[in-house]
């Protein structure tokens, strides 16, 4: 495939600013340094210099904080790009003095998990910084080289093995399933198995298969820690973690008068179905699997997290439930606007609002989301 132009690019490049900081996050192999690459490709080469923070000597150009040599290494230039910002020590002391000193210089910065770039940057770069977030491919940026046919012919592979670029290549299921098993092991957990005081990391990976089997469904901490061994605050820890390094994220339940409705517990959705099943190793077929539902309710939830992103939408995401059984798969406030939706595999399968949700919230909308309607909802 062509380099496929990503849902960021309009927003990137109106953050692209003289004496500001953007930083680009997003899980390892998701695609930032090929669209970094691609939007250097349209500026001359003397413009910019380009620095990865793994490389040892690219690190030392920018050790000696002063002025005068950061004035030296980006004399004439009018751009600064660092990859994997987060392992030079200091970062955001040095992007301060940067560009507090340099006038007109733009900084770009990349990174690979939340909790080390925040740490490193957000005190010192208070007011300098823009973030944005690149995900793997979403359907929307598929839909700028696709028909509808070819995109219903895709779905199944898409649920079964998720979106990372690099799946692109393979055309054969055997070699997808390798890489994303590669992608485990090699570049998953890397961000947090070096983060120091993690000594567990079976334990990280037997909670993530915990949740990947729990996928759609409310999540007992207690239950998780009786599970692994570990307390209840380590288990909090460790999902924190995974979801600053975009593995999974939460979604918490919805409440504002109901004292029937659920909402001490979360759900956990997974970024991407792929890395879902092979965590638990399974990439056997739709019409044999009997978690279905559950994979079509992570890639629209995923699907639609990427939208709202990449729209820039400022939304609020929760399921809705009650202790008598009344639910919503999701629910979005957007400024105090709820938008309920229920999402069904099965398009004969009807649903209709619950009938205390529809009674507590009468303003809102609700719309159930199928194999008919779905590229509405996430494109």
């Amino acid at each position: 495939m062509d380099f496929l132009k990503r849902g960021i690019a309009i927003s990137f490049n109106k953050k692209v600013l003289p004496n500001k900081v953007l930083i680009l996050l997003g899980a390892r192999r998701v695609g930032k340094t090929a669209f970094i690459r691609n939007y250097l490709s349209t500026i001359p080469k003397e413009e910019y210099l380009q620095l990865n923070g793994e490389d040892i000597e690219d690190a030392n150009l920018l050790k000696e904080r002063s002025v005068s040599n950061y004035s030296r290494l980006l004399a004439n230039l009018k751009l600064l790009v660092i990859d994997e910002a987060q392992n030079i020590p200091d970062i955001g002391l040095i992007l301060k003095l940067i560009v507090d000193s340099i006038d007109g210089i733009k900084i770009i910065a990349t990174g690979s998990s939340v909790f080390d770039l925040s740490n490193k940057l957000g005190e010192p770069l208070v007011g300098r910084k823009n973030t944005i977030y690149l995900f793997p491919f979403a359907q929307m940026e598929f839909a700028n080289q696709e028909n509808y046919k070819e995109t219903s012919a895709k779905l199944e592979e898409r649920l079964l093995f998720g979106s990372y670029p690099e799946l692109e290549q393979y055309p054969d299921w055997n070699d997808k399933i390798n890489y994303l098993k590669e992608i485990i092991n090699s570049y998953l957990l890397k961000d947090i198995l070096i983060y120091e005081g993690i000594k567990q990391s079976n334990k990280i990976l037997d909670l993530l298969k915990l949740i990947a089997y729990q996928l759609g469904q409310e999540v007992s901490l207690q239950e998780l820690a009786r599970q692994l061994g570990i307390s209840k605050n380590t288990v909090e820890s460790y999902l924190d973690l995974l979801s600053k390094v975009f593995v999974i994220y939460k979604v918490p339940g919805f409440s504002r008068n109901l004292r029937k409705e659920i909402t001490k517990s979360n759900r956990w959705c997974f970024y991407d179905n792929g890395i879902r099943n092979a965590i638990i190793n399974n990439f056997t077929r739709l019409e044999t699997r009997t978690d279905v539902g559950a994979l079509w309710e992570n890639y629209l939830a995923s699907e639609r997290v990427k939208h709202q992103n990449y729209t820039q939408k400022t939304v609020s995401n929760y399921f809705w439930r009650t202790y008598d059984q009344q639910e919503l798969d999701w629910l979005e406030d957007e400024n105090g606007n709820l938008s309920g939706f229920e999402f069904k595999w099965n398009e004969n399968r009807k649903a209709k609002i619950p009938t205390a949700f529809a009674k507590a919230y009468s303003e809102a909308t609700f719309e159930v989301i199928n194999k008919g309607n779905y590229l509405d909802f996430i494109t």
